[in-house]
């Protein structure tokens, strides 16, 4: 009986170590710093630094060198390109976009120019609906997705969030996370303020996210302003804003 235990202990011991020596250790503080100190990031960039407050918020999603990531509502491509930096040349991040009224399904010009820095050549870009963001070769196979500040706007725009969280849930392996950031809206308020107050509010957001299945991991309050009392769009202070963790179980 003692010897059938200390077998399947030192089982379960090398397993654990097999594991541990699988999984990549978290982006520290550090190394997130280091990637906003780019020499090559531009000035435009630097500027919008001082409001997205980069270094908590790249340590927060954490990703990780080979990492694939897809960043929906990428827009100019800002957090893209941190995320590219953080995933390295062995990992790929895919900015999203929808198709645009004139059908021009060019990046934006803004994104087109980061793409010719060498540094970002694992930074691709696609044009997809909201409801249906990840491209069907990427399907199962993202380690993060990333929508920040842009989830209010699904409300004003129309978009079938539960399609796009479906989406979301079926790219992303088993483990995978899905960071969404946005900016806070006053409770029972939901996203009914998305066109005027660009607003959501944060429980609201939860509950239409964990029900596609995903579960909340982890919130971020470094960009959290309780003096805010969320009723301006454009407030003469830093607006209150949330940061959430899911995982796919």
């Amino acid at each position: 009986m003692m010897l059938n235990r200390i077998t399947a202990l030192a089982g379960m011991t090398l397993a654990l170590l097999v594991a541990c020596a699988g999984t990549s250790p978290t982006m520290s503080r550090d190394q997130a710093a280091a990637i906003v100190a780019s020499p090559d990031r531009t000035a435009a960039d630097r500027e919008n630094d001082a409001r997205r407050n980069p270094v908590d918020l790249l340590a927060f999603i954490d990703p990780r060198p080979g990492m694939t990531a897809l960043d929906i509502s990428a827009a100019r491509g800002y957090t893209t390109e941190l995320i590219a930096r953080a995933v390295g040349p062995t990992g790929t991040v895919i900015g999203q976009s929808p198709m645009p009224a004139n059908g021009n399904a060019a990046p934006p010009p803004a994104f087109a120019e980061r793409q010719k820095n060498p540094n970002l050549a694992n930074m691709k870009f696609v044009r997809r609906p909201f409801e249906d963001p990840v491209p069907p070769e990427f399907k199962g196979k993202l380690d993060l997705v990333t929508l920040m500040f842009n989830y209010h706007d699904m409300g004003h725009l129309r978009v079938d969030r539960a399609k796009l969280n479906r989406s979301v849930y079926e790219g992303l392996k088993p483990g995978g996370m899905f960071v969404i950031a946005d900016h806070s809206g006053r409770p029972g308020t939901g996203i009914s303020e998305s066109g005027t107050l660009h607003r959501i509010e944060e429980a609201f957001l939860v509950k239409e996210v964990e029900a596609a299945g995903f579960k909340l991991a982890a919130r971020g309050d470094f960009l959290a302003n309780p003096q805010d009392p969320r009723d301006q769009a454009e407030p003469p202070f830093h607006k209150d804003e949330f940061v959430l963790k899911f995982v796919k179980p």
